[in-house]
Order: structure tokens, then sequence, then C-alpha cells
């Protein structure tokens, strides 16, 4: 997805989940491109990303239509990536290869230069490669899979976070910086207990927003 997509796909989210675009809302393209001021095209792939999340129903050729969030369905998976992404970060403690753990200090140093400059997007392209590299330290195929597959799922709704203070990339890094040191130093529960603190506070956001969404409507 392109950068502009996914700024337009990343607004549309939060706005759902928020409720301003309340259940059954026609998202039209030809209004979102003037909207935001772009061609269909990035409309499309924003809308394509939204449907393949389960946040609308598109409608071919058209658009798409705002669905209904079930709260009960995303907190099972929001607690289910959390204690699978905890694993990871565990076994990563574990199995990671000196080579593996330098290139996730590496990762996690290049994340820290893009704060003062509060490059959102490619933080959020950083942080993914952060989450893949423990991942792959975990050494478990299945597992890895299963994570990966459930963050895609949840992207949109975890990148909805407020930033009222600007200490969104901040404190993530701050959080990311317990795991890094958990996993050099090799301590496994360390590690389990930070990467499930990090999911956690990021899951509260999204539930409560969802909540907050749904108190509109």
């Amino acid at each position: 997805m392109t950068t502009i997509a996914a700024r337009i796909q990343r607004s549309l989210t939060s706005q759902i989940l928020n409720g301003e675009l309340p259940p059954g809302h026609k998202l039209d393209e030809q209004a979102l491109a003037a909207r935001f001021g772009v061609s269909r095209t990035p409309i499309r792939e924003a809308l394509r990303e939204l449907g393949a999340r389960g946040l609308i129903d598109l409608v071919p050729h058209r658009g798409g239509i705002v669905a209904q969030i079930g709260l009960d369905e995303l907190s099972d998976m929001l607690d289910a990536e959390c204690e699978l992404e905890g694993l990871c970060a565990r076994l990563a403690s574990q199995r990671m290869t000196s080579l593996e753990k330098g290139a996730l200090q590496e990762c996690h140093h290049q994340a820290k230069d893009l704060i003062g400059d509060r490059d959102e997007t490619r933080y959020l392209e950083i942080n993914q490669t952060f989450h893949d590299l423990i991942c792959d330290g975990a050494h478990n195929a299945t597992l890895a899979g299963m994570t990966r597959d459930l963050r895609a799922r949840l992207a949109p709704f975890r990148q909805t976070q407020s930033d009222a203070e600007g200490r969104r990339l901040a404190r993530s890094h701050e959080e990311h910086e317990q795991i890094v040191q958990a996993i050099l130093r090799s301590d496994p529960i360390a590690a389990y207990d930070a990467m499930c603190r990090h999911n956690a506070r990021l899951s509260s956001g999204v539930l409560n927003l969802l909540r907050k969404g749904n108190a509109k409507d």
C-alpha cells in the first residue's frame, strides 16, 4: 500500500472506531477522492485494506459501507495476539543468535532517530520490522506465522492511538527498550512480561476508543 493510501486508511479507521463514521455509513470513492484531494487509486487501496480488516463491506466500483465491529471478537483477537507475541519474545530471548540480536538493536536505534522528527509513517515501518525480527528470533515458523497474521489484522486498530501530547512514538520506543534489553540478557520471563505489557496498553486504548464510539450510536 502506498504512503498516501496508508494515511487515508489510518484516517478512516480512526473515524470508524471513534464513531464519526457509524455502521451503515456509505463511503463513496468519488466523494472521498474529493475530500482527501487525491485520485481514486489511493482511495481504492485504502478501502481494500479496510475491507480486508473487516471494517467495511466493499461495494464493487463504488466504495464501501461501514461494518458493525464486534467488540467481543476484537477483544479476543487482541488478547490472543498479546499472548502469542509475548511467547515469541520469550523464545527469542533464548534462541536469537548474536547476529539476530545485533539486527534487533540496530532496528531499535533507527526508530529512535525518527521520534524527534515525529515521522509516524517511517516509524510504523521500522516498528513492523522490529516485531518481525522478534517473531523470526523465536525460531518457530508456526508461532511466527500465527502472530504475524494477527498483527496484520489488528494493525489498523492499533494505529489509531491518541497522540494528544506528542508522546505516542516515544512511549512505544521506551517499551521497546525494555523488550530489547530483556532479550539481550537472555531473560525469558522479563521479555515475555515486557512484550505483554506493551501490547496490553495498546489493546486497552483500542477497546476504550471503540467503546466510546459505540456509546455514540
